[in-house]
């Protein structure tokens, strides 16, 4: 895929009311087979879901958007230790071009993660997603935590839901300027906002 796309490496506010349409129809038509409930979020043309990215990777193709990761830098707490990461997520790869993926995506912010000076990026996937996370992972460019719960703040107020939720997923960690040793111990990670 990356010979064939051309990359867009942006600050959220360098994108216009049109880029932000484009990405939405590709995030309902990339999360859409999913489940409904997945491209909702973007169906009002809002080209985020939960938190809103700081920084965003987007492909480009002759066919439009071909894949997406967004970066938000945050500090979560993992177990008592409150530590800044780049969270990255609202990762997405247009339908017709799967398997080519995340490496490609990652590896294209790789620069701003470093630019940006965080310890480690941080992301979350579905376990439906582990054997693709594994094959990414072979390199040892990330590692992927099991057995942690990760709890978040929802991204919009409803009086009959409680305001945070704890979700068991697979934790997905790329040490950008800290050795994988450092990253703290702990069973619970307070997002302390929404998911990306």
């Amino acid at each position: 895929m990356s010979s064939e796309v051309r990359w867009k490496i942006c600050w959220e506010n360098e994108l216009e009311a049109s880029d932000h349409a484009e990405l939405a129809d590709f995030f309902c038509k990339t999360y859409g087979p999913t489940g409904a409930f997945n491209a909702k979020p973007f169906e009002t043309g809002r080209s985020w879901g939960g938190a809103r990215p700081e920084r965003r990777a987007i492909a480009y193709d002759s066919h439009g958007v071909a894949s997406h990761m967004g970066l938000l830098r945050r500090f979560i707490k993992v177990g008592t230790t409150d530590l800044l990461v780049a969270e990255l997520g609202l990762y997405g790869v247009r339908p017709d071009l799967e398997g080519l993926g995340i490496a490609h995506s990652v590896r294209a912010m790789f620069p701003i993660l470093r630019e940006l000076s965080v310890p480690f990026a941080f992301g979350t996937v579905r376990h439906a997603m582990r054997n693709h996370m594994e094959r990414y992972c072979r390199d040892g460019t990330a590692n992927i935590m099991t057995g942690l719960r990760v709890r978040s703040t929802l991204p919009d107020a409803h009086s009959d839901l409680p305001a945070t939720r704890t979700e068991d997923v697979l934790v997905l960690v790329v040490p950008v300027d800290r050795p994988m040793t450092e990253w703290p111990a702990g069973s619970l990670i307070e997002r302390n906002g929404s998911e990306l």
